[in-house]
């Protein structure tokens, strides 16, 4: 550390705690305390319950839990999908080409999310590709929005990964389908299911893009929490805002369990 003293160290930390609390800690436990509460009208909530968590995972906010879930599991694939084959293909190339596409790639994640909802109403709500009104619009939203993400991570895996064991596998006459699925993926997998992770969390909390485009029946996570706390409903907000948190780490924990097993093979 830079700061030598005990005492200067002692501050810097309490510094950094209330710091993290202020910033991390209370907003989460407000929300946390909020889910329970019947009524709040004073310092602290009142009236315990747990019927907002109930409702939340019934009716209409528990088909937007379903919605969610599965609009960040088939975005993040796609994205994946599509970011690990540009990362495959442009490895090769250097200079002015690499940069100018690497610059197309991160676009999507440098613009607001709402321009990019808008340029999907605007450019899909005509024949001959008529997407507005079904789920499709949202699966592909997503996708623009956490492509360059996952490119970003395979391209780092790449990136890092020593040619040897391609060249290797080459020189004993591997095919170019062979050494990618044999060599190429499991050296970087957990690069890949880091760029999923990444893509289904950046997924599940997205609202801009997505309350421009979502049809009736497409209701996510997240436009519901916006619709519940419009409406004054806070404390049901709260409880899927808490129900959004838990789902998100959940899968991710699990995500982040798989390169332990696989690595020993």
């Amino acid at each position: 550390m830079l700061v030598w003293s005990r005492s200067g160290r002692w501050l810097c930390w309490s510094f950094a705690a209330a710091l993290i609390a202020a910033v991390y800690v209370a907003p989460l436990a407000i929300i946390l305390a909020a889910s329970f509460a019947g009524q709040w009208n004073d310092v602290l909530p009142s009236m315990p319950t747990g019927e907002h968590y109930l409702d939340a995972v019934s009716g209409a906010s528990g088909e937007a839990l379903w919605t969610s879930v599965v609009t960040g599991v088939v975005a993040s694939a796609l994205a994946l999908l599509l970011g690990t084959w540009a990362a495959l293909a442009l490895r090769a190339h250097t200079g002015l080409l690499r940069r100018i596409l690497d610059l197309l790639f991160f676009i999507p994640s440098a613009v607001p999310s709402v321009s990019v909802g808008l340029g999907l109403l605007v450019a899909f709500s005509r024949p001959p590709i008529l997407l507005n009104g079904t789920s499709t619009i949202v699966f592909i939203a997503h996708m623009i929005l956490i492509s360059a993400f996952t490119y970003g991570n395979v391209s780092a895996g790449l990136a890092r990964m020593s040619p040897d064991f391609e060249q290797i596998a080459e020189s004993l006459g591997a095919r170019p389908a062979y050494r990618l699925r044999h060599v190429t993926i499991p050296l970087i997998l957990p690069h890949l299911i880091a760029a999923f992770s990444l893509s289904f969390a950046l997924s599940m909390g997205e609202l801009g893009a997505t309350v421009m485009i979502y049809p009736p029946g497409w209701v996510t996570l997240p436009v519901g929490i916006f619709s519940l706390t419009d409406r004054g409903d806070v404390f049901e907000g709260s409880a899927l805002t808490i129900l959004l948190i838990l789902t998100t780490l959940a899968v991710l924990i699990g995500l982040s369990r798989i390169p332990t097993k696989v690595a020993p093979r």
